[in-house]
């Protein structure tokens, strides 16, 4: 044996690389089942905390008992900021009854051209005030970056508490992780320019969500 050979087996044994078997058993035990590190204490009151962590990421937030008030909701936002009731929306919300509540929705992709992005959210998280959004054909990325404004409907029972809690339902329900997975937590914001915070810098300079399930609130 060289001393080359000397050496690196030396560092191998030092390593454990000499137990392949040993070092697959332990990362297969570790994809299998990941072990969470310390999680913070919250209330029960999931949808309470995800509502205030949202606000104070700049967020606006509505209420709504069911889905069937969600275009009435959306085209009182619209109006009240006084913007046009046009849109576009992910295929996955796009067979609302948008025409009732006077607002021209197109279900599709969206393009720079459009100014309102509507889309559903896979979960919601209520430690940071955050959506979880997956990429797919009912669910396009681009309707809730592209827009000026991104308007989300949240079903409260899909709040969960933390950022683990949301991978474990995005294993559990599909197994596999899609194309994107995209975290919002507010509109668009940099502080590059002298530290100063701009909205809507690289995405949405407006975000609203729309909780659906807690009754009709503000």
């Amino acid at each position: 044996m060289s001393a080359k050979d000397e050496i690196l087996g030396r560092v191998r044994r030092g390593v454990g690389k000499d137990d392949f078997a040993g070092r697959k058993a332990a990362a297969l035990e570790s994809l299998t089942g990941p072990q969470r590190g310390p999680q913070p204490t919250m209330a029960a009151d999931l949808v309470g905390r995800f509502r205030a962590k949202a606000e104070y990421l700049s967020s606006t937030v509505a209420s709504v008992a069911k889905l069937a008030e969600v275009p009435a909701a959306v085209a009182a936002y619209l109006s009240a900021n006084g913007l046009a009731a046009e849109a576009v929306a992910t295929p996955d919300v796009g067979g609302l009854d948008w025409a009732g509540s006077g607002v021209d929705v197109a279900a599709r992709a969206a393009v720079d051209a459009d100014k309102t992005g509507i889309s559903g959210c896979f979960c919601a998280i209520a430690e940071t005030g955050t959506l979880m959004l997956l990429s797919g054909p009912q669910t396009p990325a681009t309707v809730s970056l592209l827009p000026e404004t991104h308007i989300a409907l949240v079903d409260v029972s899909r709040i969960v508490a933390t950022m683990e809690d949301a991978f474990a339902l995005l294993r559990a329900e599909h197994g596999s992780l899609p194309r994107a997975v995209n975290f919002i937590s507010g509109p668009s914001r940099t502080g590059d320019i002298e530290q100063t915070i701009v909205l809507g810098a690289h995405g949405p300079c407006r975000v609203h969500l729309i909780l659906i399930g807690t009754g009709s609130l503000p």
